[in-house]
């Protein structure tokens, strides 16, 4: 029978939830405290004189009293540990936990605690949650182009269904696509993690409350904000540290010159981690991010392949090559319409002034091609034809 970890006792959760809640301790005093005193219980018994061996008299102050509102706090934190939904258990992986994440421990301003919702067979496992080894951020635009999702699901099954865990933050768009590919792929390891800006309790946003709950029953949400926490914009930027740092590199599917997942990036570069980008249309201002990115360095990357070979070296087992049965171009991939498109967004009058066709032609033909999965149709009247694997 596999090891189980015994549950967070309610003292111990006690001193970890007043630790980190104490109003002028941040995480660095925190570590520091640890440091002196061995563990979070033995702080509070602490003098304010032997506090001030590593804490400023102010913070050794606010030490001695119980944060405002902590009783609250204390017993819903509790309520929540002790609770179970749908299959999903709770976990509070404090510094030190053997469950807490390695990489973590390397990244600057490591979160003190986080806090966890996944299935007890990952939560109740005496080993870190992931291993950055093994695991690769995805990021991206809110409002990603239909190519772009389509990347962004794709590149994440194939990964995780070849046991690596794709991280990203549950935002809209980029995100959402790739937490989406590796849960509809084949492992048996940790899918996907979510690193969410709110607390571990609260969806945001709201339109993802169906892809929580399947997060939560398959792979791993956590937070390093308390529970309850509202969405804050000023979190968001903060825990793009902990996506990236949980991770060996981070792609970037597509992302705008002012996009924040070029923050997350600059993060990963920060830490020491392989930054990827996949490119796009020089035409497309979700793609100009990206291609910032790779003039700036970033591995240009067109399959997972090309991740896998940075990040591990060339392998000896590269997918085989296909036959010329499964690599015979489809009949609509040659169509007229197909190659007078391009893979550039271009309307009905471009179309036709390019094919000479007229607009109940083109408006039919591009329905059917629609239909069949070959373009897609933009907001503005634009088309875009879709890479097909």
């Amino acid at each position: 029978m596999a090891a189980t970890l015994p549950p967070l006792e309610h003292p111990e959760l006690e001193a970890w939830l007043r630790l980190s809640l104490t109003p002028g301790v941040g995480n660095a005093a925190a570590r520091r405290l640890l440091a002196r005193f061995g563990s979070a219980p033995a702080i509070f018994q602490a003098s304010v004189a032997e506090l001030q061996d590593c804490v400023s008299l102010a913070q050794a102050a606010q030490l001695r009293h119980a944060p405002e509102g902590f009783a609250l706090a204390l017993s819903t934190t509790w309520q929540w540990l002790q609770s179970a939904t749908e299959g999903c258990s709770h976990a509070l992986v404090t510094l030190g936990d053997v469950r807490y994440p390695d990489s973590l421990l390397h990244i600057p301003d490591p979160p003190l605690m986080l806090y966890v919702t996944g299935p007890a067979r990952w939560l109740q496992r005496p080993q870190p949650l992931t291993h950055s080894a093994r695991s690769l951020a995805m990021v991206g635009s809110r409002n990603p182009t239909p190519q772009g999702a389509d990347n962004a699901r794709q590149f994440a099954h194939s990964l995780a269904g070849m046991g690596w865990c794709i991280v990203s933050g549950m935002a809209l768009g980029i995100d959402a696509a790739a937490h989406a590919g590796a849960l509809a792929a084949d492992t048996t390891e940790v899918p996907t993690i979510a690193v969410v800006g709110t607390g571990v309790d609260r969806v945001y946003p709201r339109q993802h409350k169906q892809l929580a709950h399947q997060i939560a029953a398959h792979g791993l949400m956590l937070s390093e904000f308390p529970l309850g926490t509202p969405p804050i914009a000023s979190n968001f930027p903060k825990r793009n540290r902990i996506i990236s740092g949980l991770s060996c590199g981070t792609l970037v599917v597509e992302a705008a010159l002012a996009s924040g997942s070029l923050i997350t990036a600059r993060t990963a570069s920060e830490q020491g981690r392989e930054v990827f980008a996949i490119p796009g249309s020089i035409h497309a201002p979700q793609s100009r991010g990206c291609h910032a990115l790779i003039q700036q360095g970033a591995k240009l990357v067109t399959c997972a392949q090309d991740i896998l070979e940075e990040l591990q070296g060339p392998s000896s087992q590269r997918p085989p090559a296909a036959s010329d049965a499964t690599t015979r171009t489809p009949a609509a991939a040659e169509s007229p319409l197909l190659q007078a498109m391009g893979y550039d967004p271009i309307g009905l009058d471009a179309l036709s002034a390019r094919t000479g066709w007229g607009a109940a032609q083109l408006q039919a033909q591009l329905l059917e091609l629609e239909l069949e999965g070959w373009l897609s149709r933009l907001p503005g009247g634009l088309f875009q034809r879709t890479a097909r694997a």
